[in-house]
């Protein structure tokens, strides 16, 4: 029972490994090791002995550790770039029209079904988004199984909110890893992994 598992929802769990002597043979440059697992379905694991399931892959990648810096910067700057983004159109969303105002009254909007503002899709202006492309270009090159045929983005695969740059950038976090669960930047990784 110790070692049973679940998952009720599709997820992906992103685990590194820095090696302290394996490496990769005929490399000169320091790799470290992505392990990841997915279930493309919900899945109950309660005895690992004579389970088996079509819906539950896993594998592993070796990366270079300076690629890993790299993009792990640049999506901490594309996170900056969003928030100031956010900040930019809250200050235009305060003067709210009147006829809102009536249709809320009539609503009565609970708050737990407003979303939260890191849910809220970012507006990104084309400076931004040439970022976000050129990021999410390095991590389809990253996570490609042959990275030279990976070519790079022309529009945006998911979108962009906030939590979707954090996720990603939790991603890269070589000490922690992570989980990421159903939606589209969840199916953008897994197409990315197949």
């Amino acid at each position: 029972k110790s070692r049973a598992a679940s998952a009720s929802n599709k997820e992906i769990n992103i685990q590194w490994y820095i090696p302290s002597v394996a490496k990769p043979s005929n490399d000169t440059e320091t790799k470290v090791l992505l392990l990841y697992a997915y279930n493309t379905n919900p899945v109950k694991i309660s005895n690992i002995k004579i389970f088996s399931s079509m819906s539950v892959f896993s594998g592993h990648l070796w990366i270079p550790l300076a690629r890993i810096i790299s993009l792990r910067n640049k999506l901490s700057d594309l996170k900056e770039q969003a928030e100031i983004l956010m900040q930019g159109s809250k200050s235009f969303s305060t003067s709210v029209p009147s006829s809102f105002l009536e249709q809320s009254e009539t609503l009565k909007i609970s708050p737990s079904n407003k979303p939260k503002m890191s849910d809220v899709k970012v507006h990104l202006d084309e400076k931004t988004e040439e970022i976000a492309k050129r990021c999410l270009s390095e991590v389809k090159a990253l996570l490609s199984v042959v990275p030279a045929l990976s070519s790079p983005l022309t529009e945006i695969p998911f979108d962009i909110t906030l939590q979707s740059i954090t996720t990603l950038e939790d991603m890269f976090d070589l000490a922690n890893g992570c989980i990421i669960t159903e939606g589209s930047l969840f199916n953008w990784i897994i197409s990315l992994l197949h």
